[in-house]
């Protein structure tokens, strides 16, 4: 699957310009904090309007400026992973998961539940609260939800810059799987060029200019 984006957004007093096309399974925009990364993998979700540009994602046009196409974020069928989890606080696991799954349209779907708690071994948490998880559980709980919204490409941004190093290494090696044996196409923004380097067929760097 593709990536294709040529955007420019306003974000008070500056300007991103960004280009560039990904064919590779993880594709990473990489660079340091505050020069837009962020913005670009929102603008691709559907969160955030670009003044202009176009984006299409596996030859499906999502955005494009000029023929006034911008489809909102649940028609774009991408799956968001946030680097807090942003859980719902008074659901329990179970519900948090099955909140992306009743997202989804039935046809959809290509995920249970049953099947995202044994690929990513969080069955015995389905009780739980998230403030009782760990930092690496509810980020597994997370690409959970994401998962059964039944994606055609998941945006994740800097999913690990929260976790110490024991955890960072559990959910990179989380998204190593839902690159390899789920196939399943991935956006990801970092900062940190060791984990870009494990991660990303290809790297889109966004730079201060």
């Amino acid at each position: 699957m593709s990536f294709e984006v040529e955007v420019q957004i306003a974000r008070g007093n500056r300007r991103i310009a960004v280009s560039f096309a990904g064919q590779s399974r993880l594709v990473a925009l990489f660079g340091p904090s505050g020069v837009g990364k962020t913005s670009v993998l929102d603008a691709v979700a559907g969160l955030l309007r670009p003044d202009a540009g176009r984006i299409s994602v596996g030859g499906r046009v999502l955005f494009d400026s000029a023929n006034g196409v911008n489809l909102p974020p649940e028609g774009r069928e991408c799956g968001y992973v946030f680097q807090d989890a942003r859980l719902f606080p008074h659901m329990n696991v179970r519900d948090n998961l099955l909140y992306g799954w009743r997202l989804a349209r039935p046809e959809h779907r290509w995920m249970s539940l049953d099947e995202a708690c044994a690929f990513l071994g969080i069955g015995h948490l389905l009780e739980r609260r998230p403030r009782t998880l760990s930092g690496g559980e509810a980020q597994r709980v997370a690409i959970g939800r994401a998962l059964l919204s039944g994606p055609r490409f998941l945006a994740m941004d800097e999913p690990l810059a929260s976790l110490d190093a024991a955890r960072r290494e559990e959910i990179m090696a989380v998204i190593e799987r839902i690159r390899d044996e789920l196939e399943l196409p991935i956006l990801y923004v970092s900062h940190d060029a060791a984990e870009v380097a494990r991660l990303a067929g290809e790297v889109v760097a966004i730079g201060a200019g």
